[in-house]
């Protein structure tokens, strides 16, 4: 199952397919057309559906099952991938061919995915995030000894290691830093004010929008996306989330998760712009925190759903080489009369800026600190609107690589100022010192 090409007259390129399986996944797409028109349009599908007899509806299925089969083969037959020198070269397309050139210098997480039936099946999805693309291009299926081993020769590549010696550098050695185990995040998802904001609203606007309106039309439209959000935000987040696991590796750091379909991430090494630890209000008493992050280039957000600070923290400095999370009796509050720009909230405010970090918390109940390295510093600006003017208060932002914007709020304006100019001095001396952002350093 395997079509020898040539890239260069002294190296030949062995291109593969896709796992047998996939033809039965892509089988799938001819159907899926059928239902998206029958939604987009139920009164006409359910008038052609009331003028077809028995007999018409059976020859329908006898054409339209063979036809989605041999769909699904000819799209897998038609579909091959292949490691070079240089990239990773994927040609798909049945009518109209269509080749991706992903340089392999260029890859900053490699992802292995395993829904529920592939699982089942033994096979894996490979998901690469690529330096200047908004979306992951993937390989489904693999077997999962292939994913695995296909994910770590593609690192290694990354990492410098020259092609012929790739494929024997293995899978890099992972230490585990901290499991959550489902209790806790049991008991963090049931102390989540989204959480029960949607289920109150699941329950309450329904029966109210029935004694206004009287539609069932109008309740069911309601309801069922309001229950819907409220199962996402409670039972979702606990499937997503289950098992979830973080291992420092060479290659960055690892996160496993999934009751149903497990998931491996890799959060790349030195692509994290911005860290934001988060201490939901009905955490407080227990300690706990939440972990995101902003990664230039990847969809990863997530690293700890939930944590004692200090092990969070822990892992922080892991993602974060030299970095300590500032404590709270470093962050300045802004001064008094801020509180006549944003009364009462203006108390959630703070700032602080390490040698390592330019730090902003924000909140009263729900409270962030958001931490951003130095050397991660696009841009760094003074905002100040005519009541802030008149109040002599200022905003200092910070841009980061990842499209996120990082403020330090309701500062007095000569403070700001001096804020403005010291983080630009810093910004310059952290991209000189900072390390590579490379696979494996």
């Amino acid at each position: 199952m395997t079509t020898p090409t040539t890239e260069h007259p002294a190296r030949e390129v062995t291109e593969r397919r896709l796992h047998p399986v996939t033809p039965l996944r892509r089988a799938w797409a001819p159907v899926a057309v059928l239902i998206g028109w029958a939604l987009h349009d139920p009164d006409q599908a359910q008038r052609q559906l009331t003028r077809l007899t028995t007999t018409t509806l059976l020859i329908a299925l006898a054409a339209l099952l063979p036809a989605a089969a041999l769909y699904g083969f000819l799209t897998w037959w038609f579909t091959h991938f292949a490691v070079t020198d240089t990239e990773l070269r994927i040609r798909t397309g049945l009518l109209f061919r269509r080749t991706a050139h992903i340089r392999i210098e260029r890859i900053q997480a490699v992802d292995v995915t395993q829904p529920l039936l592939a699982r089942v099946a033994g096979v894996a999805k490979l998901k690469l995030d690529v330096v200047g693309t908004d979306k992951k291009d993937e390989l489904a299926f693999l077997g999962e000894r292939e994913a695995r081993a296909l994910r770590a020769e593609l690192l290694a590549r990354a990492a410098g290691f020259a092609p012929e010696t790739a494929h024997e550098v293995g899978e890099a050695p992972v230490e585990q830093l901290l499991r959550v185990p489902p209790r806790v995040l049991a008991v963090s998802l049931v102390l989540t004010g989204a959480t029960w904001a949607t289920l109150v609203a699941a329950v309450v606007v329904p029966p109210l929008l029935w004694l206004a309106t009287g539609s069932v039309w109008t309740v069911l439209a309601t309801g069922l996306p309001l229950l819907g959000a409220a199962g996402a935000s409670s039972v979702g987040r606990f499937v997503a989330e289950y098992d979830w696991t973080v291992g420092d590796s060479p290659d960055g750091l690892r996160i496993d998760r999934g009751l149903l379909d497990r998931v491996h991430e890799t959060v790349p090494p030195g692509r994290v712009q911005t860290v934001r630890i988060v201490e939901p209000l009905l955490w407080r008493r227990r300690g706990w925190v939440r972990v995101e992050l902003d990664v230039a280039g990847s969809s990863n957000s997530l690293l700890v759903p939930v944590a004692p600070r200090e092990v969070a923290e822990s892992v922080v400095a892991r993602v974060l080489p030299g970095v300590t999370v500032p404590p709270r009796s470093a962050l300045s509050r802004p001064p008094r009369r801020a509180g006549r720009c944003v009364p009462l909230w203006w108390r959630g405010y703070g700032f602080a800026a390490t040698d390592a970090v330019f730090a902003a918390r924000r909140g009263v109940l729900r409270r962030s600190v958001a931490l951003v390295p130095h050397a991660k510093v696009q841009s760094v600006r003074l905002t100040q609107g005519p009541w802030k003017r008149l109040w002599g208060l200022a905003d200092v932002q910070v841009d980061t690589g990842a499209n996120g914007t990082v403020t330090a709020r309701l500062r007095g304006a000569q403070e700001a100022a001096e804020i403005l100019h010291r983080q630009a001095e810093r910004s310059r001396t952290g991209r000189r010192d900072a390390r590579p952002d490379r696979w494996m350093a």
